[in-house]
């Protein structure tokens, strides 16, 4: 079922939403200030292209500059792509068929307001790198 879903998420929006991660990680590494903030746009475009099936979880060593870089990260740029997340899934959510896709988007909301000091793992194994 994970691969029928990632499937139908990947024609309807997946590409579209790694497309946009992938320019914005590519504009963000154009300065050293910016790698990390590209980085963690490429991390998040690799989820969104494929979030069926993974989840996301807090790095126990991720320090104080990760949640520096998180502020940063959150009045730059994490309220307007968490923005576009809650949008889009509401209206995939009109259709039954649209519904897990919908939450899917809802899904990738936490990671896109804070996306460093996370990592992305298989839902089966949610608890195996903390």
């Amino acid at each position: 079922m994970k691969t029928i879903l990632n499937v139908i998420w990947l024609i309807l929006s997946g590409f579209w939403l790694f497309l946009g991660y992938l320019l914005a990680g590519v504009l963000l590494c154009i300065t050293i200030i910016g790698i990390p903030f590209g980085i963690a746009s490429f991390r998040i475009g690799v989820y969104a292209l494929w979030p069926f099936g993974h989840t996301t979880v807090e790095r126990r060593d991720a320090g104080a500059p990760s949640c520096i870089g998180n502020v940063l990260w959150l009045i730059l740029a994490g309220w307007w792509l968490a923005i576009a997340h809650v949008v889009t899934g509401i209206a995939q959510c009109v259709t039954i068929i649209g519904i897990p896709l919908g939450i899917a988007n809802f899904k990738l909301i936490p990671i896109s307001l804070f996306p460093l000091g996370r990592e992305i793992v298989p839902t089966d194994q949610p608890f195996a790198r903390r």
